[in-house]
């Protein structure tokens, strides 16, 4: 993904981007199961909307696209997670999440109500009003929450890990469901957990 990085001046001349099915046909001839019909909502009544640029296609430029955008659609398929959820924060456009049963991830990291906008998946044919009554500064907002490096980070697998990265959120969600006490959780504003600061029974080879 950071090989497709770009200038981070460039304009974001897209108001609405999405690159992905709207109908799993194979899976669901008859169209009424698929993303509970969420997808095929956008598709039906956004497809002629100037201010959306949606396909199936997937182009060589899809990550360049992206950074293009100001928001990118993140609609459940057969489940509610997407990986456009990553690659938005990744790029920087403010994910619209359509997936009203959806849990997500790293609370303690990612700020998802600042950052992103939840749709219900009922209120999908209402999206062009939603998205374009949210004003200007709330947009430039959530753009700057997105573009906190800590941000990214969080989402991120790097090889080796990163204090602060994917693995370590995972680790810091892991140790929230240990026995140990409260003060040995992740605070606001710490990098580091100090892993050893539990009972002395959890430091025991599971």
């Amino acid at each position: 993904m950071h090989t497709h990085l770009i200038p981070d001046k460039t304009p974001r001349s897209i108001f609405v981007y999405f690159r992905g099915l709207f109908y799993d046909v194979g899976n669901d001839p008859e169209g009424g199961y698929y993303a509970r019909g969420a997808r095929a909502a956008v598709w039906e009544n956004f497809k002629d909307n100037p201010l959306f640029d949606i396909s199936t296609e997937h182009p060589t430029t899809y990550y360049e696209d992206m950074q293009r955008a100001v928001f990118c659609l993140c609609p459940l398929g057969w489940a509610p997670w997407s990986p456009r959820l990553v690659e938005a924060v990744i790029f920087g456009c403010i994910p619209v999440i359509i997936a009203d049963d959806i849990v997500l991830p790293f609370a303690d990291a990612i700020p998802w109500e600042e950052i992103g906008v939840f749709v219900d998946e009922e209120d999908v044919p209402k999206l062009d009003t939603i998205l374009t009554s949210i004003p200007p500064e709330v947009i430039l907002r959530k753009q700057r929450l997105l573009a906190n490096p800590s941000m990214k980070q969080a989402m991120l697998f790097p090889q080796p890990a990163q204090p602060g990265d994917a693995f370590h959120q995972v680790l810091n969600g892991l140790a929230r469901k240990l026995p140990h006490d409260k003060n040995a959780f992740l605070k606001p504003g710490e990098k580091v957990l100090n892993w050893t600061a539990g009972p002395v029974g959890d430091l025991k080879p599971w």
